[in-house]
């Protein structure tokens, strides 16, 4: 059973219940992140998610986590380019009180100013980290060939300039345009009663006070640039991006079956000719990266740098190969059931499924609909896919990065 609740305040709850478990996932989703941010702001939306575990007005930060682990609860947060996420989960005994730790952490922290002096540190080591991560960095760096400077194409961590230089100030002036109420999305997902699920939401949501919301537009400049970053690592990392088809496209799921295909699992084609025939990359996938406003078809491969080259050109005439030749009904068949499957498998994770739904009412307003997801992926065609393929792959939109010993970009 799924239930939706809108609080006087305009605090959305749903609650999907799984009775056959005996645990609960509760999360706190805000309608915002990095693709919403400002130059100034840049890496904001992140630094906040940290700072928001550095202490309450009853808790210091060590008592937030020693109180969750004594309940035997887990805690985390994350924040992407749309969404920034704080949850927790524990066993049903013990709901209350992690909801209780969950909520005072997202309504009352402090901030306190020598933590906020540590925390900065320690993001600015997540970037050194970042930096030093060929795989990550190659990935950021298409987001900025593809999107720009910004919107889509800002890196969640933001820049060491700005991570110096964030105040509580910065902080309170973002949340006060960001987290209100009509951007906020309560979710629980497992074994829990639906009253009780409402009783805990307004017992310490209720009192939020109702505040208009200055949503930021995203802005979208597709650049179709190749840039590259030069280290002194044994491989070459590059990664192509084609536009692609937006969150809820008519051709969306059509796109996913053929990115199955391509590059999404072990039998794909990318797979299979890259790494298992020519033996040219431990690594290669491909992946669909769907906004509401845009999307891009992603490839990815970490390879020598002897092959590098070599490797750019066996994963273009795989698509190209895709492209003239369409799928077989045999590949058809197998991603339809790789998307069924993929559907299944989350229905049985409270963690999914209170990421699923809470998603779902934060982009769209709606309730996630499990046996319409189910239908639509039944009722694809061999034809849905080759429109798909015809749509997906224009070149003149190419992007790509390059990480590694390189002197150039990789030219298209």
């Amino acid at each position: 059973m799924v239930h939706l609740k809108t609080l006087d305040n305009g605090i959305r709850l749903i609650v999907k219940q799984m009775p056959g478990v005996m645990s609960v996932t509760m999360g706190i989703i805000v309608n915002t992140g990095a693709s919403v941010e400002s130059d100034s702001e840049d890496g904001i939306s992140h630094f906040i998610e940290h700072m928001m575990f550095k202490g309450t007005e009853k808790r210091s930060a060590f008592k937030i986590s020693d109180e969750m682990d004594a309940i035997g609860a887990q805690m985390n947060a994350f924040t992407s380019k749309d969404i920034t996420c704080y949850y927790a989960k524990s066993t049903t005994a013990h709901v209350s009180e992690a909801f209780e730790i969950l909520s005072d952490l997202f309504l009352n922290s402090v901030f306190p100013e020598e933590e906020m002096s540590r925390e900065k540190g320690v993001i600015i080591e997540e970037i050194n980290m970042n930096d030093d991560t060929p795989d990550d960095l190659c990935l950021d760096l298409l987001s900025r060939a593809y999107y720009g400077e910004r919107g889509y194409g800002r890196n969640i961590l933001g820049s060491r300039s700005n991570v110096s230089g964030f105040t509580r100030d910065d902080i309170k002036s973002y949340m006060g345009k960001r987290y209100t109420p009509e951007n906020i999305v309560i979710s629980m997902a497992g074994n829990i009663q639906i009253e009780f699920a409402e009783e805990l939401a307004e017992k310490y949501f209720s009192q939020v006070p109702a505040a208009p919301t200055k949503n930021r537009p995203v802005e979208i400049e597709l650049n179709a640039k190749s840039l590259f970053r030069k280290k002194d690592i044994e491989q070459i990392h590059f990664a192509l991006a084609f536009p692609s088809v937006k969150r809820y496209d008519k051709l969306f799921d059509a796109t996913q079956v053929l990115n199955t295909v391509l590059g999404g699992s072990m039998s794909s084609r990318l797979f299979q000719k890259v790494r298992e025939e020519l033996g040219l990359a431990y690594t290669v996938y491909s992946y669909i990266s769907a906004y509401a406003e845009a999307g891009s078809l992603v490839v990815y491969a970490g390879v020598n740098a002897e092959n590098y080259l070599k490797s750019v050109q066996a994963v273009l005439d795989c698509i190209e190969s895709l492209k003239n030749d369409g799928i077989s009904k045999d590949e058809f068949n197998r991603g339809k059931e790789q998307m069924l499957s993929s559907s299944v498998f989350s229905q049985e994770s409270t963690s999914s499924q209170m990421l699923l739904y809470g998603k779902e009412l934060v982009y769209t307003g709606k309730i996630y609909d499990f046996e319409e997801r189910i239908r639509r992926i039944q009722q694809l065609t061999l034809d849905d896919v080759m429109q798909a393929i015809d749509s997906n792959f224009d070149k003149s939109m190419l992007a790509a990065a390059a990480v590694g010993n390189v002197d150039k970009p990789l030219e298209l």
